[in-house]
């Protein structure tokens, strides 16, 4: 299926180059508290990417309506309605993942990435762009929680998804892996502490492979240099 360049671009930037975590440094308080496991790590995520879709939609459909002084208190209200939106269906059908995740559902109306997308992006664009770029934004951001979560998870409980069929029902009981059979467990990596390790860890292998592709593009132009002296 063919798609436009500018829906490729919005992709890779909120999956990869631009990434919530990575290219903005944002979002660095809900990431770090609650990845102890990738389970967990993924439900903030997809919380998370319900609010910034839906909110990137509603602020790009009423961008010709909201005054430009006051639109900052705007978007913050859109947004907050919608995390209590989001909040209250999590505590009634997800309710074991509520009890995890707690007072950072409700802390998803602070996160910067949100109103910074509204800003930067949905209050500019057309409404199937701001869809896209919450979507992807979205999708990028609840990457890095599974893979951190999972990193910790695995580093210091030797289990991957674990209580998965809890947390999110029976469904996704598949989920659950035992990667370390018998394995006492690493402390650090399930403390705050292990999630600045784990994420520095992480970011560090994200620059390596950016690096890598660099690399890469120049290497054609180095040999056609070559071949045309």
């Amino acid at each position: 299926m063919f798609i436009p360049e500018t829906y490729r671009k919005i992709a890779a930037d909120g999956i990869w180059n631009n990434n919530i975590v990575f290219g903005q440094n944002l979002a660095l308080c809900p990431l770090l508290a609650v990845t102890g496991t990738a389970t967990n790590g993924l439900g903030m995520g997809l919380a998370t990417l319900v609010v910034i879709i839906g909110s990137n939609g509603l602020i790009s459909l009423t961008r010709h309506l909201i005054p430009n002084e006051i639109r900052i208190p705007i978007f913050v209200l859109l947004i907050a309605a919608l995390v209590t939106l989001v909040d209250i269906l999590m505590n009634a059908w997800a309710h074991e993942l509520y009890k995890v995740l707690g007072l950072f559902i409700a802390l998803i109306v602070t996160n910067c990435a949100l109103l910074g997308r509204a800003e930067a992006f949905a209050s500019k664009q057309p409404v199937k762009e701001a869809l896209w770029d919450g979507l992807m934004m979205g999708l990028g951001f609840t990457l890095v929680l599974v893979a951190l979560g999972a990193a910790r998870e695995i580093s210091s409980a030797g289990t991957l998804f674990a209580n998965a069929s809890l947390l999110l029902g029976e469904s996704f009981k598949f989920l659950e892996i035992t990667v370390i059979p018998n394995y006492k467990g690493f402390l650090l990596m399930a403390l705050p502490p292990g999630g600045f390790i784990m994420l520095a860890f992480i970011i560090v292998v994200k620059r390596l492979i950016d690096q890598k592709l660099v690399q890469r593009k120049e290497q054609p132009v180095v040999l056609s240099e070559a071949v045309t002296e």
